[in-house]
């Protein structure tokens, strides 16, 4: 694995980051969307099984590849997972050329100053030190009202971990998504774009962040983060939007790629032949490439 070509292509890749990082708490959600309904697995191990097979044949389909998507981010669960015999993250960079991430926090705290915080993350210099192959890293907390306080305090929890994560020699996916349903969704957006900026500047040379964000209400808010000298890249989250809605809105934000995870498996079902899956994931695939190039 090289560092420097994977970082090459997260600066410079003509694509989008796909999101195949469903946990414990999205993957029933994720399974029944994609036809595989509660009473079909009957423990944890069974449910991660499908949601596994499920990643497997998106990885493993004809469009998924670095044409397109030069990034997928993986469940932890998914590193000791292999897909015709390799461990699924050295089969994303070493056959299809995608770069991999691992995500990383544990879930969300109860909402507190219009926000919600990441749970602390036990042993993750243990788990970096093991994401072999890994790039880097994601890591999300939510933002539900404009509170100045909160806000704050969301950014600055990300960019603590981030710099355990760039300490790793990892490249950390800061995530604090804003509520698209949020009534305050654009005040809390110039907020938080005002505290990402300010800690940037803090970062110290040699330290690289990248970001994913919810597509701002106002177009290209986020251009001055995207042209900082610590930042690799900004992408987007869906964030609950459809395929065709978020595809709209991100292409109205010129320096934002895609990291799609509901947009990208929509209208993916277990039932659908290998030719009708494939056909139907070709055209997420090609409407969210189009959308962030």
């Amino acid at each position: 694995m090289s560092k420097a070509e994977q970082r090459a292509q997260m600066i410079n890749g003509t694509g989008f980051i796909a999101a195949l990082d469903q946990s414990g708490g999205s993957t029933p959600k994720a399974l029944a969307l994609y036809g595989v309904e509660a009473s079909d697995y009957s423990s944890e191990e069974e449910m991660f099984g499908e949601i596994q097979k499920m990643r497997a044949r998106i990885i493993l389909a004809d469009d998924f590849t670095k044409d397109k998507v030069i990034g997928a981010i993986l469940f932890e669960r998914t590193l000791g997972e292999e897909i015709e015999g390799r461990k699924v993250a050295d089969y994303l960079w070493s056959v299809k050329g995608i770069v991999p991430f691992l995500k990383i926090d544990k879930g969300l705290e109860d909402q507190a100053n219009g926000v919600q915080m990441m749970k602390p993350i036990p042993g993750l210099a243990e788990t970096l030190a093991k994401a072999d192959g890994v790039f880097g890293t994601k890591e999300r907390s939510v933002i539900h009202e404009a509170n100045a306080d909160g806000i704050a305090a969301v950014v600055a929890q990300q960019f603590d971990v981030a710099r355990e994560v760039t300490d790793a020699g990892m490249v950390p996916i800061v995530e604090p998504e804003v509520n698209i349903h949020s009534e305050t969704k654009a005040e809390a957006e110039d907020i938080l774009k005002a505290e990402i900026l300010k800690n940037l500047d803090q970062l110290a040379e040699g330290q690289e962040v990248m970001l994913k964000l919810t597509i701002p209400t106002k177009a290209n808010l986020y251009d001055a983060l995207a042209d900082h000298p610590r930042l690799l890249r900004v992408v987007a989250l869906s964030g609950g939007y459809s395929t065709e809605e978020a595809c709209d809105l991100l292409g109205r934000n010129g320096k934002m790629i895609a990291s799609f995870s509901r947009a990208l498996t929509e209208g993916l079902s277990k039932q659908q032949s290998d030719a009708e899956f494939n056909a139907a994931l070709g055209a997420n695939i090609d409407k969210i490439f189009k959308a962030s190039v």
